[in-house]
Formats: structure tokens, C-alpha cells, sequence
């Protein structure tokens, strides 16, 4: 267990620091630096790297929306939920600290003006969304990642690479997204970058909890009792 909270940890480090780090500091850099596409393929390629390099030892879900979702998909036991969401927290918050701590490098940065990758609605919003239109993107968008997971890692796909099928579904999830909420299914993403923007992200997290464990929870029901092969 100690092996498989490490692992969460490290993998819901990168995942932060590799998609929100390209956010902060690469995004606008210069003119337009990376961009939406870049900070997508961000997001989906740190993913990626970790699935693969700790993935078959905490079955790298880096996600407190995935492994709850992965519990109501009857895939692991509620034993292990709250550990894993701990340790996914806990690395998130790290990774954001580490950003801050390098991007307080640049004259003049202001985290709280900046946004610092915060999720958010409606003012906040980086294409000014409603809440209806948060709310909808978020639940959708994790129970298909929630899908998206289940099924590549099903005994009867093909082995090895499941990784490849996750980065790629985040990316697209955050082509999506980004315009509507700056994107999260990743609670533990939200929370670390909120704490550090302090005010209206703090405020708004509530959303980027609760929708991402509705989304992510549905996805795993789906798939266990209507597309899981539970005779074989």
C-alpha cells in the first residue's frame, strides 16, 4: 500500500506541474507561447509518461474522480479510496507549490490576478461560461474519461496500451474545455491550484468536486452494468 500511495502521489505530481506548469508558464509565452492545443497535449502526455511509469503499481489514477469512479465500476475496493485521494491531494498541492515557487521567479507575477490555471465559471470562465455550462461540461466529460478508462484497461483490450488511450481521451477532454472552465475532471488539480489563488477559485471549488465525482461515478456504472462483460 505504501508503494501504491507513492506512486499517487508522484503521478498526481507530475500531472499537475506538467499540465498546469504549461498553463502558467508556457501558455502566453511569448505572444501566444503553447497555447490551448500545447497545454492540452500537456495535460494528456503527463498522464501518459505516469500511467506508464507507476501505473501498474497503484493502477495510476492520479484522479480522486477516477478512483471513485473506478470503485463504483467494481474495479478496486473501497479500502484503498480514501488513502488514494489523500495521497492524489497531497501531490497536487506540492506540485503547486512548486509552480508558485517558480513562477514567483518573473517580475512582477501576481497569483491572484493571474488566475495561476484556476478552475472557474461564469466571470471566470476563460470564454465567460455559465454555471449550467460548467456544470454539464464536467460531468460529461468525466464520466467519458471514466469510460474512455475502463474500457482500455478491460481484460479484453489489447494489453499495453491503455496509457496511450488515456493521454490522448485528456487531451481531448481539454480541447473541449479549456474555453468552459479551463477544465478540470481532476479534483485534486482544482484544489491545488485554488488554494494558491486564494480567493474566487476557493469559492468556486465546490463545482470542480462535486461534478467531476458525479461524471466520474456514472462512468463507472455505465460501464460496469452495461458495456463490462461480467460472464467472462
Amino acid at each position: 500500500m505504501t508503494r501504491k500511495l507513492y506512486a499517487e502521489f508522484f503521478g498526481t505530481f507530475w500531472l499537475v506541474l506538467g499540465g498546469c506548469g504549461s498553463a502558467v508558464l508556457a501558455a502566453g509565452f511569448p505572444v501566444t507561447g503553447i497555447g490551448f492545443i500545447g497545454v492540452s497535449l500537456a495535460f494528456g502526455l503527463s498522464v501518459m509518461t505516469m500511467a506508464y511509469a507507476v501505473g501498474h503499481i497503484s493502477g495510476g489514477h492520479f484522479n480522486p474522480a477516477v478512483t471513485l469512479g473506478l470503485w463504483f465500476g467494481g474495479r478496486i475496493s473501497y479500502k484503498i479510496v480514501p488513502c488514494y485521494i489523500l495521497a492524489q491531494v497531497a501531490g497536487g498541492i506540492l506540485a503547486a507549490t512548486t509552480l508558485y515557487w517558480i513562477a514567483s521567479g518573473q517580475f512582477g507575477f501576481d497569483v491572484v490576478s493571474s488566475g495561476f490555471a484556476a478552475n472557474g465559471f461564469g466571470d471566470h470562465s476563460p470564454g465567460h461560461y455559465s454555471m449550467t455550462a460548467a456544470i454539464i461540461t464536467e460531468v460529461v466529460l468525466t464520466c467519458f474519461f471514466l469510460l474512455i478508462i475502463m474500457g482500455a484497461t478491460d481484460k479484453r483490450a489489447p494489453a499495453g496500451f491503455a496509457p496511450i488511450a488515456i493521454g490522448l481521451a485528456l487531451t481531448i477532454i481539454h480541447l473541449i474545455s479549456i474555453p468552459v472552465t479551463n477544465t478540470s475532471v481532476n479534483p485534486a488539480r482544482s484544489t491545488a491550484m485554488a488554494i494558491f489563488q486564494g480567493t474566487w477559485a476557493i469559492n468556486q471549488l465546490w463545482l470542480f468536486w462535486v461534478m467531476p465525482i458525479v461524471g466520474g461515478i456514472l462512468g463507472g456504472l455505465i460501464y460496469r452494468f452495461l458495456l463490462q462483460d461480467n460472464d467472462s
